[in-house]
């Protein structure tokens, strides 16, 4: 199994380019399957009916501050197994696996409770009454996809963690392509099937989290490629150490990225009190914002991966060149990207919905969405970063105060305050974002800088 670790400092930032690229594209490509669902999920119901779209955007933008907390908390995976492959204990990282699934469907059971106490409280968030019926039975729904999405985080996390990103890619391309054919057929009732509309669009995410976690499930127990896992995947004994030290990296990083999604799913209530096209415009532009930031989140896993790979054998050098040739990648992909969307926010508007009103105002904040690509990509390079080092503890004193300090705050100033509206709320985020992308890098370059000193002090 070839890991691609090697680095020749020699070729200057070259061999890190490739070897982020080569773990990085399947990741991005999985990443974009996701994203491809949630483009056809708004897509198809924004032409089933602009009520339900605006009510898919409140529920997912609910539902997102979860799932992206879930996933935050599985990373906790990475760095541990990546570690642990750097020194060649490969029995050992796979009893890493079970014990972040255990780990995972503790949390995927706690987000459930969360979720299902905050439905007993849906209808005081101030949105507009007509939702409430088709809010209601679409929230139950994807109230039942959090534990199997956490199951699927963890495997994925796992074969990401071993530099076998191709597998995750396989089977969320799979999965995702099954999402959006029981969305075609739930949604707008084909064939045999009754028309169930957004309900519908619940149904089918739930069913294909469903068969993914059963597909990892049958490659990580038959596959060949698993086989020197699989002793410690299965058999030999538990380490509640290991589960302890998943626990003590995962919940930073779920705050971490928990914070990062509220200045958008909170955001999103604001959003609300404006009424039903605002929100139905920040439902498309969020959709349209998660692709950027899926692929950003590709490069950034990918940085983590080689870096916890590196740090487990003890080469700063290395951590420190992949750091720096991630972060050259990610400013290259912040400029392709806010090129295409330039070029086409105009039309982008009337891809989701047949109302001019939601497409005019779709159009107006993508000079707002170009302004914060830069704090946005930064992030996330130096977040996966720190997380590669195990240095996870500052991520959520920079996350409060990016996101609750600076974005929550902006937001409801410019928004209301200023009388902005919509435009002002998501003012806020290019702030937010470039302030963490700061913080994180400086948090990096100081670790690094006293590793260091300590390695010269120790020669």
């Amino acid at each position: 199994m070839s890991l691609h670790l090697q680095s020749h400092t020699s070729t200057g930032y070259v061999s890190h380019y490739k070897a982020l690229a080569r773990l990085g594209l399947p990741i991005v490509v999985g990443q974009l399957g996701m994203m491809l669902v949630g483009f056809a999920d708004t897509l198809m119901i924004g032409h089933h009916s602009t009520e339900e779209l605006a009510a898919a955007s409140f529920v997912n933008n609910l539902m997102v501050l979860g799932v992206v907390f879930g996933i935050g908390f599985s990373l906790g995976l990475t760095p541990v197994v990546g570690a642990l492959i750097g020194q060649g204990q490969r029995e050992k990282a796979g009893l890493a696996l079970r014990c972040s699934l255990v780990a995972n469907s503790t949390v995927g059971l706690l987000l459930t409770l969360v979720a299902g106490l905050l439905y007993l409280f849906i209808d005081r968030l101030g949105q507009p009454v007509e939702l409430l019926p088709v809010i209601r039975p679409y929230y139950l729904i994807v109230t039942g996809t959090l534990l199997p999405m956490m199951w699927f985080n963890g495997c994925k996390q796992f074969t990401d963690g071993i530099a076998l990103t191709r597998y995750g890619m396989w089977i969320l391309l799979s999965g995702n392509g099954l999402n959006i054919l029981g969305n075609w057929l739930l949604i707008n009732g084909i064939g045999p099937f009754p028309e169930l509309g957004l309900e519908g669009a619940g149904y089918s995410t739930l069913f294909s989290r469903i068969v993914m976690v059963a597909a990892y499930l049958l490659l990580l127990g038959r596959s060949q490629t698993f086989a020197t896992f699989r002793n410690g995947i299965f058999h030999i004994r538990f380490d509640r150490s290991l589960l302890q030290r998943l626990y003590r990296l995962g919940w930073p990083m779920a705050f971490q990225s928990g914070m990062e999604t509220a200045a958008f799913s909170l955001s999103a209530i604001m959003v609300g009190w404006l009424g039903t096209i605002a929100l139905a415009s920040h439902q498309i532009m969020v959709t349209i914002s998660q692709f950027n930031f899926m692929i950003y989140l590709g490069l950034g896993t990918a940085v983590s991966i080689r870096i916890s790979h590196f740090h487990g054998q003890g080469k700063a050098q290395e951590v420190r060149e992949t750091a720096t040739a991630g972060f050259h990648l990610m400013l290259l992909l912040e400029l392709l990207l806010s090129v295409v969307v330039y070029l086409f926010h105009e039309q982008m508007g009337g891809w989701f919905t047949d109302n001019a009103e939601v497409s005019a105002m779709v159009s107006s904040l993508f000079i707002v969405f170009m302004a914060y690509q830069f704090g946005d990509g930064m992030q996330i390079n130096y977040v996966n970063a720190l997380r590669g080092i195990s240095d996870v503890k500052a991520l959520v004193i920079i996350a409060f105060i990016a996101y609750f300090i600076i974005s929550l705050p902006a937001g409801y100033l410019f928004g209301f305050v200023l009388n902005l509206g919509l435009t002002g709320i998501w003012l806020a985020f290019p702030f937010a974002l470039t302030a963490a992308g700061i913080m994180l890098w400086w948090r990096f370059r100081r670790k690094m800088n006293k590793y260091s000193v300590h390695k010269s002090e120790l020669n």
